[in-house]
């Protein structure tokens, strides 16, 4: 597995998961769409730490910065 995720990427991420988690905690979403959410935060959280996102592939996307 090739890095394809640059520092801002990563961290971007793991606040969006922070938020869905905060939110959930908080009661303020519930149900399916609280599930969906926790999910994509899981998913968030696992990306950041592997530095490789799956769907960047396909389209050669890579927030990586080059070195020189």
């Amino acid at each position: 597995m090739k890095q394809n995720m640059g520092t801002t990427d990563k961290v971007v991420r793991i606040l969006i998961a922070v938020a869905i988690a905060v939110l959930y905690f908080a009661n303020v979403i519930s149900g399916t769409v609280a599930i969906v959410l926790l999910v994509l935060a899981g998913v968030f959280i696992l990306t950041s730490l592997l530095g490789f996102c799956p769907l960047y592939m396909p389209i050669g996307l890579s927030t990586l910065k080059k070195k020189k």
